[in-house]
Formats: C-alpha cells, structure tokens, sequence
C-alpha cells in the first residue's frame, strides 16, 4: 500500500522520533488521554483473569507466599492457552509489572500480567514455562530490582536476563519479545522501608547495566524498551511524581509506561506484522 493512498498513520510518525523525543510524545499522549476522560466513556481492558470464574479465593494477592503466586499464574496460563485470545500481550516480572492498573494498559490487546512482587531473575526464568503453551502477540520482561536490592553481581543478573530472553525467543518464535530497562530508584528521597538497601544501589550502576542489557537485547534479537530515560530526574534518581515511594510507581508512572508500551509495541508489530494462525499451522505441518 503506497503512502499516498492513505494519510500517514499516527504510529508512522512515532517511529521517526528518538528516544529524546519520546517523552514529548508520552507527555502529549498523557495530556490528550486526560482530555479524553473528562468527556468520554471509560473503556476497560480485558485481562485473562477476568475470564477464569472458578479461581479460588485466595485473599489479596499482595498476601499470597511464593508457591501460591506460582499457582495463580498457572492457571492464569491455562486460561489463556485454553481461550487463545487475540492479541495476547504477556508481563513478565516482579512487583512494578504486577501491581501495572489494567485501565492504564494498552486498549485493544489482551494481557496477561505473569508478575510476582519480589521475583528476581533466576526466580522468573525458572517459571517461564508456566505460560509455555500460550500463543502471545508480545511478551514483556522487566525483571533485575530486586536482584540488586538482595546484593546479586551484575554478572549473574545479566547472564540470567540472556536466558530469559533465549528461553522466549525459543518458545515464542512468533511473539515480538520487548526486554525493558531497570528503572531508577528514588535515592535519598525515598521512603520505601528497604530505603538503605536502595542506596547501596547507585543509579549509574543501573544505568551501566541498561547498557550491557540492550547489546544482550541486540544480540539475541529483541527489542529494548529504554524506559530508564523516561523516568530519571536533573539529578539521576526516579522522578517523585512517578513513585509512591522511590521504588514504586504511582498512577502517573504507570501512565508514562503504559502509553510507552503502546508506541513500542505498535511501532515494532507495524514495521513486521505477524503471521496469522493459520499461516502458523501450515508451517507446524511441512515439519
């Protein structure tokens, strides 16, 4: 289709701009959907889990231990494998990704959030065969905080997010894979009760570590969201507008996220569209 026939797409122009010119777009989007909401009808998200009726009632998910966030996630899965949405977006993660609103989520996808509040790099890689049988769209990974919160070398970190990555890309060949920056913590600022363990922590060691991350996102062939650049401040820590607590995010972080998921997602799902399903069967019956 010749760019002349049709006005150029919204998300075309998104692809020209540079990481520096991202937050202008973001701050825009933001703005516009504010203006939106005071006038129009609010839409929802479907999530995978609004569709599973029998779960068991488990009490506040913020209340569950390890093996029990395991078990959810199971058959969050088992949903999603069983009911094949369209459009299917996976987080995988730790508490940033779990604790991500589902009305501030892309519109128009289904997500299904993998995320476990305090999951580490080894923890998560050793769970992502719990979705192994679903067909997504995109997977998102932000996985390494509370790596470095426990005292974990970046070595190990590193090593564990090119397994992660590796593992998806074998599994999910179809998916668009986006690994996504550790993000900066709130420094002296904070008021997260592990605030001495964040300042352990200096922000330029994230920052290297970003670094390192995305030539491994090059390497394996997926994409990296850099969402650090988003949410740093002048002075190098987390934006207090963005954080509850110098860890965690607030409305208007997860605003900024959420509205940089859809430009990276959309950009990278126009620029090589995806095969349909029954492309995807025929190629399973030549092998």
């Amino acid at each position: 289709m010749s760019i002349s026939a049709k006005p150029f797409p919204i998300w075309g122009f998104f692809s020209l701009l540079t990481n520096g010119l991202l937050m202008l777009a973001v701050i825009l989007l933001i703005w516009q959907q504010q203006r939106l909401s005071n006038g129009v009808e609010e839409t929802t998200t479907p999530t995978v889990s609004d569709t599973q009726t029998a779960e068991p009632e488990l009490g506040p998910r913020h209340q569950l231990n390890y093996p029990q966030w395991v078990e959810i996630l199971q058959k969050e899965a088992k949903v999603a494998s069983e009911k094949s949405p369209q459009h299917l977006s996976i987080l995988a993660g730790d508490s940033l990704s779990l604790w991500f609103p589902p009305e501030l989520l892309p519109e128009n996808r289904s997500w299904l959030n993998q995320a476990i509040s305090g999951e580490t790099s080894d923890g998560l890689l050793k769970r992502l065969n719990l979705f192994d049988n679903t067909e997504p769209e995109v997977i998102f990974v932000m996985i390494g905080i509370n790596d470095l919160i426990r005292g974990i070398g970046d070595e190990i970190i590193l090593e564990n997010q090119q397994q992660i990555l590796g593992y998806l890309r074998k599994v999910h060949p179809q998916a668009k894979i986006f690994v996504q920056s550790i993000l900066p913590h709130g420094g002296a600022e904070s008021t997260w009760e592990g605030k001495e363990k964040l300042l352990k922590i200096p922000n330029n060691r994230i920052q290297q570590l970003n670094q390192q991350l995305q030539t491994i996102a090059s390497n394996q062939g997926v994409k990296y969201l850099d969402l650090y650049s988003l949410f740093v401040n002048p002075e190098g820590n987390l934006r207090s507008e963005l954080t509850t607590d110098g860890l965690h995010l607030s409305p208007q972080g997860y605003m900024v996220w959420g509205t940089a998921l859809q430009i990276y997602s959309q950009q990278a799902l126009e620029l090589q569209p995806l095969p349909n399903r029954k492309d995807k069967v025929k190629d399973k019956v030549k092998i």
